[in-house]
């Protein structure tokens, strides 16, 4: 009670922090009209003029209101584009070592730059981390441009650069690349004979993009450079053969953990089979002849019952891919260790690539902890705020937005098992699509993405699937998500990075209908007529009530599901987000109170009907924080 009356007087510890960072902002927009009666020579002078300052003992903190006034000027010049205050203090966190927690479009790229290029002044080099290619050689195009104009070097790491490539992009002031592109690169370093061979130089400071999917999501999983080993393929298709005849009772699994075993009267069974197909070297599956054997079993099991086609994986071209279970991401390149790659193979009835043997590993944890400065920014951090502090030393500052937000977010709908969820969305997005509001869709797997689809065909409603298949499509698709009558259906929207605007993103079009038109005055008529047209389809999207962000169920983790809400209402734009849930989605089947949900559910809900509570939606809350806190509980260090 004390805690919550000290808040609504004082404002709380955050609130005091982003208050106290104003009186650096106001000294920023004191030197605004000073800069702007400089040349662009002049402005582009500054950075020298900077180095000189660095060289005569001035230290960062003491140069950044005028570098910060420095990109802005520079920014309004070459992109059009003018920092909000509330993207000054974003810039500050960030060269501070912190972490930026920014609404999504409130500009966080652009935020990035004013650390970047106050860091980059000393010429130590500044690595900005993205999640995809796609967007590392996107910024490194578009911010591109502002650091150019100011004298900086830029540099972008892209998959199969060549080695002198990378040499060259790592000595530049400004490097924008992915996490794994990184990480492959020291591994690769560490490896070499001699330092003249690496590729990176010392780390001195990074900025990582969407820092929770990258710092906290795939933190624990290791990056291996391995060497094949011995082929033994007819191992894994003789076991894969034998694990897919056996009946439910010879095995329990463990969902929450993922873990799978043989129960004893199982182990018997397995043991006369594997005997009558030769397998067994002893009868006994468990002496130590048999290691390599109840190895591969154990693989197999996992394989077979615990990981899904769609969901953990696809085939395509003949080769299984993980899919990234954060960001619903194909993970190209990336392979399970240990033989489950191989058991999934197997499983599949694609070809078996042979096992490796690790030669260099390290984890994303590992990895950015060696930066003596390490900031990031996300739409959504504080709900892991206690973890980056645990293992990075990482503050979470909240930002406010540079206007207020006006997106409602309405309470969970609740119902008895998925037909009827998945008829009650198609209904609801028939009936928004009706008005021309746009909707964006969220699920959780491939197979769920492609069973709404089949709905919506069902009701007529013309629609777009964003998945792992479609994957180079990711951006084009995202950009006009927010047309008018737009109905866009995605596996997890976690670090999409591009900005769904109302009526349609300007430049996506350009680039989609006037790629083949040379320059000239007919293309600029062109151009004028796309953004004409996107202007008065904002509008009616305005009035249609802004982008319907629809969640087709809860994700284990919070943060996911605040990502997918936050595609919908930024800079202030009207907006709609609604989760809809049911007895049968994986976090209530696993982690919620199921006694309590099945009895009032069952009991209370005839077939199609709907409940929607405010205790429902704080439960669901609670299973997902019990989740959050397993999680953070395993982390490795």
């Amino acid at each position: 009670m004390l805690n919550s009356v000290m808040k609504a007087v004082f404002g709380s510890s955050n609130d005091r922090y982003v208050k106290s960072l104003g009186k650096i902002v106001d000294k920023i927009n004191a030197l605004e009209p000073q800069l702007q009666a400089l040349t662009d020579e002049e402005l582009s002078a500054q950075t020298d003029k900077f180095r000189a300052q660095l060289a005569d003992g001035k230290t960062l903190d003491d140069i950044l209101p005028e570098a910060f006034a420095t990109v802005r000027e520079a920014s309004v010049r070459v992109l059009g584009m003018r920092h909000f205050d509330v993207q000054m203090v974003g810039g500050i966190v960030l060269h501070r070592g912190e972490i930026s927690e920014m609404r999504t479009g409130e500009g966080k790229t652009l935020v990035a730059t004013l650390a970047t290029y106050l860091n980059a002044i000393e010429g130590k080099g500044v690595h900005v981390v993205t999640v995809n290619d796609y967007l590392a050689a996107r910024d490194a195009e578009w911010m591109g441009r502002l650091h150019r104009f100011l004298g900086l070097t830029i540099g972008v790491i892209v998959p199969n650069l060549p080695e002198q490539a990378r040499r060259e992009a790592y000595n530049a002031d400004i490097t924008y690349s992915t996490n794994n592109e990184l990480g492959f690169d020291y591994l690769r370093d560490n490896m070499k004979h001699e330092r003249g061979q690496m590729v990176q130089r010392p780390f001195n400071f990074a900025v990582v993009d969407e820092v929770d999917s990258i710092l906290i999501d795939e933190a624990r999983t290791p990056l291996i450079i391995s060497g094949p080993t011995e082929d033994k393929s007819d191992l894994y298709i003789s076991i894969d053969e034998v694990v897919k005849t056996f009946p439910d009772d010879w095995y329990e699994k463990d969902e929450k953990q993922r873990s799978i075993q043989l129960t004893e009267e199982g182990t018997e069974e397995v043991e006369k089979l594997l005997i009558e197909k030769g397998i067994l070297e002893t009868e006994n599956l468990y002496d130590v002849e048999n290691t390599q054997v109840v190895h591969h079993l154990d693989q197999a099991l996992r394989a077979v019952h615990m990981f899904k086609k769609d969901t953990d994986y696809i085939v395509k071209d003949d080769k299984v891919v993980i899919i990234d279970e954060f960001t619903g991401r194909m993970m190209d390149g990336r392979r399970w260790s240990n033989g489950l790659h191989q058991a999934v193979e197997a499983k599949e009835g694609v070809k078996i690539e042979p096992e490796n043997q690790t030669l260099a590993s390290i984890t994303f944890q590992n990895y950015f902890r060696m930066y003596p400065k390490l900031s990031g920014m996300t739409g959504t951090a504080a709900t892991e705020a206690a973890e980056f502090w645990d293992i990075y030393k990482m503050n979470v500052v909240e930002i406010p937005t540079n206007v207020p937000v006006a997106r409602i977010d309405e309470d969970d709908e609740f119902y008895k098992n998925t037909q009827d969820k998945f008829k009650a969305i198609a209904k609801a997005i028939a009936e928004k699509n009706a008005i021309g509001q746009p909707v964006l869709v969220g699920t959780v797997t491939i197979e769920k993405s492609e069973m709404l689809s089949e709905f919506l065909t069902q009701e007529g409603v013309k629609h777009e699937v964003l998945n792992a298949r479609q994957h180079e499509r990711e951006a084009h698709i995202v950009a006009q998500a927010g047309r008018i009558g737009a109905v866009t259906i995605a596996t997890n929207m976690a670090g999409r990075g591009t900005d769904i605007q109302l009526g349609g993103n300007v430049d996506f079009r350009i680039d989609d209908e006037l790629a083949e038109m040379e320059d000239g005055a007919k293309k600029d008529l062109e151009i004028e007529r796309i953004k004409a047209e996107v202007a008065a389809e904002r509008q009616k999207v305005l009035e249609a009530g802004g982008l319907f962000v629809l969640g087709t169920e809860r994700h284990e983790s919070r943060r996911i599901d605040n990502q997918l809400r936050g595609r919908s209402g930024r800079q202030g734009d009207p907006g709609l987000s609604r989760f809809y849930l049911c007895l049968e989605d994986d976090l209530l089947r696993i982690f919620g109170p199921d006694t309590l949900f099945a009895k009032m559910m069952n009991s209370n809900l005839e077939d199609g009907e709907a409940i929607g509570s405010k205790w429902l939606s704080k439960a669901i809350e609670t299973a997902q924080k019990k989740v959050e806190a397993r999680r953070s509980s395993n982390t490795t260090t």
